[in-house]
Order: C-alpha cells, then structure tokens, then sequence
C-alpha cells in the first residue's frame, strides 16, 4: 500500500485550522474566566474588614473554630490577589473576530450557539456572524 502524500494545500489547511481553533478557544476561555459571577460582590475594602476581624477573633478563638478561622484568611487573601488581577482580552477578541465567521460556518456554529456560550452580540456581528 503506498502512503499518502498531504498535499501543501491540505497542510496550510490543517494549519490555518488549528491557529483558528487557538484563536477561539483562548477567547472563549478569556470570557469564562471574566465571567460576573452570582451572589453579592466582595471588594477588597469589605475583604480587607473581614481580615481585621477575622485577625481579632484569632487570638481567643478555640482550636476548631481557629483552623476554620485560619483558612477562611488563606482563601480570603487570595481572592484579594485575584482582585488584583485584572484581565484583558482584547487582543484575543480581535483575533477572534477575525477568525469566528470561517471557524463557525466550518463547525457548524451558529449565533445562537455563540451567544449562549457568552460572546456579546456585537462581538459577533464585528466577526460578521448573523443570526441566519
């Protein structure tokens, strides 16, 4: 049986494919990771609180509640670095919206699909994505 050759056509194919799969995923991850989340949101001052009390209680506190006290100030701490952190996509987003249109009518990806996933309206009519 001879072995197939891949044509150059068909590699900058694969190519073009897995840099516009990169292209995707890292702005849908971007999204996910930027996401509001539910419930009531904490600022560093009312974290900060938290810790001034959380530091007053530690010295009386029991064992048990000592430890609990003592891990509620590590997840505290670290959700206050998170904070910190502030994320910026857009640079993802533009190479999304460069890729979207081909990469979704290539997939089968509609708008409907798009949105629900979280990728603003306007970001897809940018890519040139409508809801047809």
């Amino acid at each position: 049986m001879a072995k197939r050759q891949v044509t150059e056509e068909h590699k900058q194919a694969m190519a073009r494919g897995r840099s516009e799969s990169r292209a995707v995923k890292e702005y849908l991850e971007g999204l996910e990771r930027n996401r509001p989340r539910r419930g009531r949101k904490r600022t560093p001052e009312s974290i900060n609180k938290r810790l001034a009390e959380i530091d007053a209680t530690l010295s009386n506190a029991d064992p048990l509640k000592k430890v609990t006290l003592v891990q509620e100030r590590m997840d505290l701490q670290a959700e206050l670095e998170t904070l910190a952190v502030t994320e910026d996509i857009t640079a993802a987003e533009a190479e999304f919206i460069k890729v979207a249109k081909d990469y979704g009518d290539r997939k089968g990806i509609t708008w409907a699909a798009w949105r629900e996933v979280g990728v603003p309206a306007p970001v897809l009519r940018s890519a040139g994505i409508t809801r047809s």
